[in-house]
């Protein structure tokens, strides 16, 4: 996908009302996500960069940061390519 990390960062930054974060800054840490957020994080993933995200994916580890989420997309990508 053309500039996915800017894609994330624009959904991230729109739904956080406007403030900047950087790329890994924890999310949930610095109160950003609530679980209603977690789950639109994790439908944006789905529908915007068309990944499917199942069970064994819901782990905070890989929706914590705009980077984390990139690179969860990435390798779902990558291994939905070479699977697919």
């Amino acid at each position: 996908m053309a500039d996915q990390l800017a894609t994330i960062r624009e959904f991230i930054t729109t739904k956080i009302g406007g403030f900047e974060v950087a790329d890994d800054e924890d999310l949930f840490e610095s109160g950003y996500v609530n679980s209603l957020f977690a789950v639109q994080i994790v439908m944006f993933v789905e529908n915007t960069l068309g990944l499917p995200v199942v069970e064994d994916d819901l782990d905070i580890k890989n929706f914590a940061s705009i980077v984390k989420i990139d690179s969860f997309a990435s390798a779902k990508r990558a291994t939905s390519q070479v699977n697919g």
